[in-house]
């Protein structure tokens, strides 16, 4: 277990800056398709399950807090991230690769709210009349980044 979550967290820097740098374009593309495709509650659906719809998101993970916060304190809570990853992750090379997944995904959520103060949100997944939130390709790769970083740290602790 400890070699193979070592793996899976650990790589070289010019990997993990190519990891974030393509999950900042696929996100900024996507999200660029769809504002110039559709209007705001436009919805195409593709799958019985999956539908993608245009949704203008302004607070925090799944619209929580939508116009409480202030949207500059949104953009200083990023930035405060983002670089508080990069400063972690340069003494803990070991998450390197899961740090960078989500550095590139808070990159391209933190250019729409410096943009339009709202965060384009599109991939719906359904079920019946049950909707998951809306989201895009940097929330996926926050998600995905975060159960990296826990499944190494997690290993870690193991052995």
């Amino acid at each position: 277990m400890r070699k193979m979550s070592k793996s899976l967290g650990s790589a070289k820097l010019g990997v993990c800056l190519f990891i974030a740098g393509f999950i900042f374009l696929s996100d900024r593309l996507s999200k660029f398709i769809v504002t110039e495709t559709m209007r705001i509650g436009d919805v195409v659906c593709v799958f019985p399950f999956f539908n993608i719809v245009r949704i203008e998101n302004t607070g925090l993970t799944f619209g929580f807090l939508s116009d409480v916060i202030h949207p500059s304190l949104l953009v200083a809570a990023s930035l405060f991230v983002i670089a508080a990853l990069c400063v972690w992750t340069k003494r803990n090379r070991q998450y390197m690769l899961p740090a960078c997944m989500i550095i590139g995904g808070a990159f391209g959520n933190l250019i729409d709210r410096i943009t339009s103060k709202a965060v384009i949100d599109f991939l719906d997944f359904h079920l019946l009349t049950w909707h998951w939130p809306a989201f895009n390709i940097a929330d996926s790769a926050i998600v995905i980044g975060l159960a990296v970083l826990f499944f190494v740290s997690y290993g870690e602790e193991e052995s």
